[in-house]
């Protein structure tokens, strides 16, 4: 009777002992480029975020041998600048922040050398502008969906290396005049990983 319920106890493990995580740590690009807006109603004076630079962290669980979930944060830093290019008092340092979840789909199974992936989720950006604190509450926070793709490589049994190219579209923020579309911000980034 006790062997009959290890063994099935053992067989109802079996996938959880399959499932593997990863801890990753990337940074890289975040492009950008898009107008977000004028401060009239004139659209003479049209403003764009630039490009920045992003550290990410990411949480992935992979429960079966060609699918994971992800779970992650990301720090983005831009600037909202005339869109001509105006003087250097003009520009604006814009962080913004960045939770998401994403599903992912693995080209190779569970315990490859080499994993190319695909991957779609939604995530939210708050963008703080000058002088707004995390600790304040005065950021303007946008929810977007996001997609992409990557590779990931195994250097060891338990370190790898990752590489990143998504893009993030997200509603324009900070409701100025002449608002058109969604911002599209591009995501480069390269990074590694710890595998347990």
């Amino acid at each position: 009777m006790i062997a009959r319920w290890f063994a099935v106890a053992l067989l109802a493990s079996a996938p959880v002992l399959a499932q593997v995580g990863e801890i990753s740590v990337s940074g890289g690009v975040s492009r950008i480029g898009d107008r977000i807006g004028s401060l009239s109603e004139a659209a003479t004076d049209f403003y764009e975020m630039s490009s920045g630079f992003r550290l990410a962290f990411r949480f992935t669980i992979n429960p079966s041998s060609f699918l994971g979930h992800e779970f992650g944060y990301a720090y983005n830093r831009s600037k909202l600048q005339p869109e001509l290019g105006g003087a250097e008092a003009d520009e604006i340092s814009i962080p913004i922040h960045q939770g998401f979840y994403n599903f992912l789909i693995y080209a190779t199974p569970e315990g490859s050398r080499i994993r190319p992936f695909a991957t779609g989720g939604a995530h939210f950006s708050s963008f703080f502008p000058p002088g707004a604190s995390v600790y304040y509450g005065n950021q303007e926070t946008k929810f977007g969906v996001n997609w992409g793709g990557g590779i990931k490589a195994r250097a060891t049994d338990v370190w790898g290396i990752r590489l990143d190219l998504r893009q993030y579209l997200t509603p324009k923020p900070f409701d100025l005049f002449n608002q058109e579309g969604w911002m599209k911000q591009w995501e480069i980034s390269g990074g590694v990983s710890f595998m347990f």
